[in-house]
């Protein structure tokens, strides 16, 4: 049996609390958790949803599974090594092939720069990481084939990120996510500032990606609604811990834990 593309053992992370004189006290300086103990293993081909309400944990969980916070306790492996154990060519291997796509998709674009050269930034970054030679008409036909997967018309690769919609920035962030050839996209709240409509475009932009591509996803939210159309299994958090988890049909239609009823009460059912 092949090892979880991703997986947490044991994972938690805490922050010092108290300041000032208190801090100075015995016992005054305190820890608060943001993640307890943690277990959790992403198989290759899931979309695993990581629902909860805002401050449950999900998003500290999802920095530590992207190598963007150490945590406190506990170990990250990818395809069964763990990360601090891989040598100089598979760390970058593993930051080609996870990639980590925020909510905010304008914010997380550089003002100064059409998308174009947004992405051939990125992509130069990463094939020259991988000591890949291909040369600049190779990378404009990269950027075009993938500008075609998320359906970015060309037009608007020569547009600045002010210049676009929601859901169109939204586009340029997976399409620069796609642009190495990834295994696994964490998808950090991705829709929830976009509209109804807009929400179901782009959730329907990452079926067809996962279907095609064979992608992974760990897809967080706050939404469960949003979940039920993309993922398969769902974990559901409250207060830094994992507290229910099971199919997506099985929490939405037995739920054990009185929190994940209150989070399968607010899905809207025609």
């Amino acid at each position: 049996m092949s090892a979880p593309l991703l997986e947490l053992l044991g994972v938690a992370k805490l922050y010092p609390r108290g300041s000032g004189l208190r801090a100075l006290w015995p016992g005054g300086r305190q820890q608060q958790t943001a993640l307890a103990s943690t277990d959790l293993a992403i198989p290759e081909g899931a979309a695993l949803g990581l629902v909860g309400e805002s401050g449950s944990g999900k998003t500290t969980l999802a920095r530590i599974a992207a190598g963007l916070s150490a945590p406190t306790r506990g170990e990250v492996r990818w395809q069964g090594s763990p990360l601090d154990a891989l040598d100089q060519a598979a760390r970058s291997a593993w930051r080609r092939e996870l990639q980590y796509v925020f909510q905010n998709a304008t914010a997380a674009l550089n003002p100064r720069h059409r998308v174009r050269r947004i992405l051939g930034i990125t992509l130069a970054g990463l094939w020259q990481e991988a000591a890949d030679q291909r040369d600049r008409r190779a990378r404009r036909e990269r950027i075009d084939e993938v500008a075609e997967q998320v359906g970015l018309g060309r037009v608007l690769l020569d547009r600045y990120p002010h210049q676009l919609s929601g859901g169109q920035a939204q586009r340029v962030a997976i399409a620069r996510a796609l642009l190495g050839a990834p295994k696994l996209l964490i998808l950090d709240e991705l829709v929830s500032a976009l509209d109804l409509s807009l929400q179901a475009q782009i959730l329907n932009l990452l079926g067809e990606l996962r279907r095609e591509l064979g992608l992974t996803y760990l897809f967080i939210s706050h939404d469960l609604a949003v979940v039920e159309r993309l993922c398969d299994e769902v974990h559901v958090m409250h207060d830094g811990r994992i507290i229910e988890q099971g199919t997506t049909a099985q929490i939405l239609s037995n739920p054990r834990e009185s929190y994940t009823e209150r989070l399968v009460a607010a899905v809207p059912r025609l």
